[in-house]
């Protein structure tokens, strides 16, 4: 019924709604009227014009998603770093790339200074008495920015890269936490980074209101703080350290790129490398993230924002 004036639904609704199953009815009227407009999402590409399959992953899940759920779903790209693009606060959601660089030396350049500006008027709208509230994920180098933002750990470069398929251990809040529902814990997912968040903050957590919600993989016999691996900030903010958005696809290129495979070989070993080639392909890892994390995220902003209607 898209394209149709608001009076024709009702009239339709008001001669079919007991021909919906009961158990559908809320949904079916909720999806009508979302319809009156697109739901739109604003992705923030931090990649600073390198090549990236975390671009490719996130419009297909958006895609998917959409799809899936018979929702009209128009997203945007804006090339902060690089063009300094920047949406404005129209847009329902919002979701933050990773990308590569140093997260504490870009503080008051010109690209950060626009992007703070953003998650400023974000978050006023989200503490006013507005009905529609925004609703943002940050991944990997927009998490640490989020993260030094809030001041809840210390951001500082890693002994060496992490890349690869890890583990991520739930803390107590994390076993509580919705968009983690299904996942083991353990799970599995797409770390790759050089920097990190570790040394959280326990009074700026509190003041702030953030809940960690994954650590790294725990190791007693070595002598190093664990870094933060997803944190809820806020209601509407939420964001992960690894890249729920990773797929085996995506990956496997990725990794059999020459120079990738010489570099993941020479810190690793050849065993390690073909071990990480077969855990992209376990259902129970990464493509079990992917389905689950970014999916369960729109899902309640969705869901929030056809309450509010």
């Amino acid at each position: 019924m898209q394209g149709t004036s608001p009076e024709a639904k009702m009239i339709f609704l008001r001669n079919n709604f007991f021909k919906i199953p009961e158990i559908f009815r809320l949904s079916y009227i909720c999806r009508m009227f979302l319809q009156e407009k697109p739901l739109r999402v604003a992705i923030i590409d931090m990649y600073n014009g390198e090549p990236s399959q975390g671009m490719r992953c996130i419009r297909e899940i958006l895609n998917q998603y959409g799809e899936y759920n018979k929702i009209d779903l128009d997203f945007e790209e804006f090339d902060i770093r690089r063009k300094l693009e920047i949406p404005d606060t129209s847009y329902a959601i919002y979701i933050c790339t990773g990308g590569p660089g140093n997260p504490v030396s870009s503080e008051g350049s010109e690209w950060d200074n626009k992007y703070f500006s953003l998650i400023r008027q974000l978050e006023a709208i989200n503490q006013s008495d507005s009905p529609e509230k925004k609703y943002v994920f940050f991944i990997c180098h927009s998490f640490q920015l989020i993260c030094r933002y809030y001041a809840i750990g210390k951001i500082s470069l890693r002994k060496s890269p992490s890349f690869g398929v890890f583990p991520m251990h739930k803390t107590s809040d994390g076993e509580q936490e919705e968009f983690f529902k299904g996942l083991p814990n353990p799970f599995y997912a797409v770390d790759s980074r050089r920097w990190q968040v570790t040394e959280p903050d326990k009074k700026q957590l509190e003041h702030t209101g953030a809940k960690i919600l994954a650590i790294e993989k725990e190791r007693p016999h070595v002598p190093l703080e664990r870094a933060l691996m997803a944190v809820r900030f806020s209601d509407y903010f939420f964001g992960t350290q690894f890249h729920p958005e990773a797929d085996p696809v995506g990956m496997t290129i990725y990794l059999e790129e020459e120079e990738k495979k010489k570099e993941v070989i020479k810190d690793l070993g050849d065993e390690k490398y073909l071990r990480m080639l077969e855990q992209l392909h376990d259902p129970d890892k990464i493509m079990l993230t992917q389905n689950l994390i970014l999916p369960a995220f729109l899902d309640h902003a969705v869901s929030s924002l056809q309450e509010a209607e």
